[in-house]
């Protein structure tokens, strides 16, 4: 197994219980490294996810952070910003607002904060958007309106749970872009399930393989691709 140091989210012998299923995960994740979760359906890959961003609390073990055990903290007091399949956005509020909420819940903004929900907006190409609601929007653009409200609160780790599974090809390959370039500029730390070979592929410096509950390997992409034919 190639040494994953230093590592930004580290498992560390995590049990959980659900219904009759026992998962068990131990794993580092590479800091500022794109990680892909990869495995079959209902093997554990969004559980191992939900442990990371809190919707899940382990019955053993620790969930560490950035240097921090987090395994008892509330998702909002966790270094960790989200992006979901179907993207999460309240389609009664415009973009402005949507956005603004991942800086302040209570939507009190200053002056640098309104500025800063604009030029997010504004990066993904949504500029000029923020009085539309999301159900006017493709769905590559309430993605697109996803990533920027992670942009706006400048979290080190990205946690996204198939978030192009919706996509035709064409989106998918231009979101896969978009993702490429902002982990460019912000050097942060990703993990992403994804079902999709070429997107692995495409995407991931680093691959974790999960089976049955568990982490069954764990590996750089160019070797995954070797075993993993």
């Amino acid at each position: 197994m190639t040494q994953l140091t230093p590592a930004a989210v580290i498992l560390e012998d995590v049990q959980l219980q659900l219904g009759t299923q026992t998962f068990r995960f131990d794993c580092r994740i590479p800091d500022r490294k794109i990680t892909a979760l990869t495995g079959p359906s209902g093997s554990g890959k969004s559980t191992l996810l939900n442990l990371v961003a809190g919707f899940e609390t382990p019955q053993a073990g620790r969930v560490i952070v950035s240097g921090q055990d987090v395994g008892r903290l509330h998702p909002s007091a966790r270094p960790v910003s989200l992006v979901f399949q179907d993207n999460n956005l309240f389609s009664h509020l415009d973009l402005f607002t949507n956005v603004g909420l991942g800086i302040d819940p209570a939507l009190r903004l200053d002056a640098a904060g309104r500025e800063a929900v604009s030029a997010a907006l504004a990066r993904v190409g949504l500029g000029g958007f923020e009085r539309r609601l999301p159900p006017t929007l493709s769905g590559g653009e309430r993605q697109r309106a996803a990533f920027a409200r992670a942009l706006v609160r400048h979290r080190p780790l990205l946690l996204l749970d198939e978030p192009f599974a919706a996509l035709d090809h064409d989106l998918r390959d231009t979101m896969v872009a978009l993702l490429l370039d902002l982990h460019q500029e912000t050097q942060n730390t990703v993990l992403i399930v994804s079902h999709d070979p070429a997107e692995v592929r495409d995407l991931a410096d680093h691959v974790l393989v999960i089976a049955k509950g568990h982490v069954a390997a764990s590996l750089d992409t160019s070797e995954f691709f070797e075993q993993y034919p």
